[in-house]
């Protein structure tokens, strides 16, 4: 039976070597010890359902040398700009797009030559056949035999070998090594945990589909050689020695801090509302520095007990709210809760008598400017600067901090433009005032044409008692203070 089987092989090779010479332009194979492959490198699906994306720029060129992870180009979908990488080590063939044209997932993004890799469904390649072999034909309507035929053996060999039939191999030329598996199984994101852990990929095993290795098989494998890795003894770690922990303290309050603490406490029974605008005060500092410069006009205006050294933009604020109060006397009030409780009622103040606030050494300090109703601003500016002295030094009397009917807080002297400052009571309102910061501004003149010009501007921060306020009454009020303060040659420096 073995010696009829080898028989007709002999006859069937030498029938195909016979056709083959009759037929050259027949399809003919060859085996190759060596493996040559062209793949086309398929754009993969890089989420999210993106169908399609823009080449930005091309990484190689054809006939560039591309390694495992080597960045091939950059595309960019609706959503984001992802660096596309290559799975493969070899050489470019042809590029499929130009930059700045659309590709398609899942279509050839170019040809790769691969070396030593086993082409999938994918793979346009030359089937291998021994080099110095005879060619086979190709007949119709018959299978491709990719391997080899092995010469049939002599009559002493068939003897010999009875018990051992013919075989046909349809592997791969003996001598080369069991090929690896396709990278095409591995999605970008394994590859590079791969790449990073320094994992061969033929050491994971892969639970996904068709054996594709997913993210957790990756991770499997590095838990399992850490736990193998950490049955081996390792030598303790030693913890420097701890330095002594800082104790804490104990800080009494100041008798400052403790009237402070006494009155914010009383102050979070008050409803407050907030109103901020920003104010022009380009005015102002031209008329101030003006001043400050100019010796002979200080010298005129100024009475010579008076030690002012140079105008700041408070008392001009000051000199504002005063002038508004009298159109708005409810902002000048004291709320009276205790004569009647049932029956509060509101005391509307003749006198404007303006706590300022002070920090100082020894914490904050709210001296009062009484009467500002009767001062011009020069005389406003000496009056500050007395009770700012006194503050910092320590030496108000208990009559400096006395009958307060309104607050001000210029905290932009120390930074910052907005603010929320807080009620204390009896008074019903309060005013913060910010750093003056220069803003582009557009204006148009009596022509129509626009302009932008630099504007310097304070941010005015209102907080009132909504028991007795409300912000229209607030904001007529602010919109009256900022006019005149936009407008400083109104307040006079000398007049009252």
């Amino acid at each position: 039976m073995n010696g009829v089987l080898v028989r007709g092989l002999v006859r069937q090779s030498q029938r195909l070597a016979g056709a083959a010479a009759h037929c050259p332009n027949r399809q003919s194979f060859h085996s190759s010890p060596s493996w040559r492959v062209v793949r086309p490198y398929l754009l993969a699906d890089i989420g999210e359902g993106i169908t399609e994306c823009q080449i930005i720029n091309w990484s190689v060129k054809p006939g560039d040398h591309v390694a495992q992870f080597d960045p091939i180009c950059e595309v960019q979908s609706d959503k984001a700009t992802v660096e596309i990488t290559s799975r493969f080590d070899g050489v470019v063939k042809a590029l499929h797009y130009e930059q700045d044209e659309v590709a398609i997932v899942g279509k050839p993004l170019l040809d790769m030559d691969i070396a030593d890799e086993v082409a999938g469904d994918s793979v346009l390649a030359e089937v291998p056949v021994e080099q110095e072999s005879s060619d086979i034909e190709q007949e119709p309507g018959k299978g491709i035999m990719t391997g080899q035929i092995e010469q049939p053996p002599s009559p002493l060999e068939s003897h010999s070998d009875a018990q051992a039939p013919s075989r046909i191999s349809l592997e791969p030329a003996t001598g080369q090594n069991t090929p690896s598996r396709a990278p095409a199984l591995l999605t970008p994101a394994v590859r590079h945990l791969l790449k990073q852990a320094g994992i061969d990929v033929n050491d994971v095993e892969g639970t996904g589909r068709d054996g594709r290795i997913t993210k957790d098989d990756v991770q499997r494998y590095i838990q399992s050689q850490s736990i193998s890795g950490r049955s081996q003894p390792t030598p303790p770690v030693v913890a420097p020695p701890l330095k002594k922990a800082a104790e804490d303290k104990v800080v009494p309050f100041t008798p400052t801090e403790k009237h402070m603490f006494k009155v914010m406490t009383q102050s979070l029974t008050i409803p407050h509302f907030l109103y901020t605008h920003s104010v022009d005060v380009t005015s102002i500092n031209l008329l101030r520095r003006k001043f400050n410069t100019t010796s002979t006009l200080s010298s005129t205006l100024l009475p010579p007990d008076v030690p002012v050294s140079k105008l700041t933009v408070l008392p001009f604020i000051l000199k504002a709210l005063s002038q508004a109060f009298s159109r708005f006397p409810k902002l000048n009030a004291h709320l009276d809760t205790a004569t009647n409780p049932s029956n509060p009622q509101l005391i509307l103040r003749s006198s404007h008598n303006f706590g300022i606030a002070v920090d100082t050494p020894h914490g904050l300090l709210v001296p009062v400017v009484k009467n500002v109703q009767n001062h011009s601003i020069i005389s406003l500016a000496a009056e500050i600067k007395r009770l700012s002295d006194l503050a910092q030094a320590g030496r108000l009397a208990p009559e400096d901090f006395k009958d307060a009917t309104f607050t001000i807080s210029n905290i932009g002297s120390i930074g910052g433009s907005a603010v929320a400052p807080v009620i204390v009571a009896p008074m019903v309102g309060i005013l913060g005032v910010g750093r003056a910061q220069g803003v582009p501004v557009f204006t148009t003149d009596k022509h129509g044409g626009e302009h932008i010009i630099k504007q310097e501007q304070v941010v005015l921060s209102w907080s009132a008692d909504h028991r007795v306020l409300d912000g229209a009454t607030v904001a007529k009020a602010a919109e009256v203070v900022g006019t005149l303060i936009q407008n400083a040659e109104s307040l006079g420096l000398a007049l009252q």
